[in-house]
């Protein structure tokens, strides 16, 4: 009897233990799931108020002219652009401290590339008044693919994917009431974010994709 009450109690114990470890197991793993739901929403919280700030910036007396135009001596054609203005243009853009090397330089190449076929005659004449004849800012603003828009403050993200120096997100019109047009509640605007100088920056915006923006009006 004494081997068998001896026996009892050691399998007792053996649970005792078996049902600590596992409580301690759920207990680490719920908050390891809590602490990166709540990384997670900072990080939200963090890109959409900076995606907000940007836009504001964009939408202000403070934002760069995109086309910095120059026209023909009877001022009735546009034949390029002010290089002086557009150097002047990106100053402006590193000084915010919203944008990275990458999207400097692929904003340089836009206007580079649009002035030279402008010059070249690779895009139809442009005549002074009428929109560009080729899609980056034809009609529509870059910045948000829109012509008109709500309050930047109502913007929202969404995180497709991000690690440490780098992050792949889209914006979207948020606090809409359920009447507003379905297209306001449909529309996406991807942008990527990098790390530069230990800060998340602008490395890509939709509406200046390099291959879209220098494309002709009207070809596809």
């Amino acid at each position: 009897m004494k081997y068998f009450g001896l026996l009892i109690l050691i399998i007792g114990m053996i649970f005792s233990s078996c049902n600590q470890k596992n409580k301690t197991t759920n207990t680490t793993e719920n908050k390891l799931e809590n602490s990166e739901t709540s990384d997670k929403s900072k990080d939200k919280q963090e890109f959409q108020n900076f995606i907000r700030k940007v836009l504001i910036w964009s939408d202000s007396k403070s934002r760069i002219d995109l086309l910095p135009v120059i026209s023909d001596s009877k001022d009735s054609i546009y034949k390029g652009f002010d290089l002086a203005k557009h150097k002047q243009n990106l100053e402006k853009l590193k000084s915010t401290g919203f944008f990275a090397t990458e999207f400097v330089d692929n904003y340089n190449q836009i206007i580079l590339t649009l002035d030279k076929g402008l010059r070249n005659g690779e895009y139809e004449k442009w005549l002074v008044g009428d929109l560009p004849t080729f899609i980056f800012a034809n009609d529509v603003n870059p910045w948000c693919l829109c012509q008109d828009n709500m309050d930047w403050n109502t913007v929202e993200v969404k995180i497709i994917s991000l690690d440490n120096v780098k992050g792949e997100l889209e914006w979207y019109w948020g606090n809409l009431s359920s009447d507003t047009d379905p297209s306001w509640k449909e529309f996406k605007y991807k942008f990527r974010i990098t790390k530069e100088e230990n800060h998340w920056k602008i490395a890509y915006l939709e509406g200046f994709d390099f291959k879209e923006s220098t494309r002709k009006d009207g070809q596809f």
